[in-house]
């Protein structure tokens, strides 16, 4: 979340105080953690076959973390896994109950139509 929220607080910075150095080294970060993550995620989930609560731990960061830098082409495995965690019902009622709030992202419009 913290290498995401760089690129969020940039874009709410003012015209002219934006830190583009800066956010490229968190996009650059962000990378590097998609590639770990994509080698080293369980079958199906974080770390294994079992929902746990690593799962709940990585949902609020691979989510906005995808919206501000998308995953690439080659991180199959990364996608699927933010795939099936977003086909959970709570995960589906969590992000219902979000959606008020959703305004406030900056990113907004690069949010998927179906938040």
């Amino acid at each position: 979340m913290n290498t995401m929220q760089v690129g969020v607080a940039n874009a709410l910075r003012p015209e002219g105080t934006k830190d583009a150095y800066g956010e490229e080294r968190a996009r650059e970060r962000l990378h590097v953690a998609y590639d770990w993550l994509e080698a080293n995620l369980g079958e199906t989930w974080a770390v294994g076959e079992s929902f746990t609560m690593a799962d709940c731990a990585a949902l609020p960061g691979l989510f906005f973390a995808s919206i501000v830098h998308p995953f690439t082409g080659e991180q199959q495995a990364l996608s699927s896994y933010l795939e099936r965690l977003l086909q959970r019902p709570s995960v589906k009622r969590v992000l219902s109950e979000a959606q008020p709030y959703f305004s406030m992202f900056p990113y907004r419009e690069a949010m998927p139509a179906r938040y």
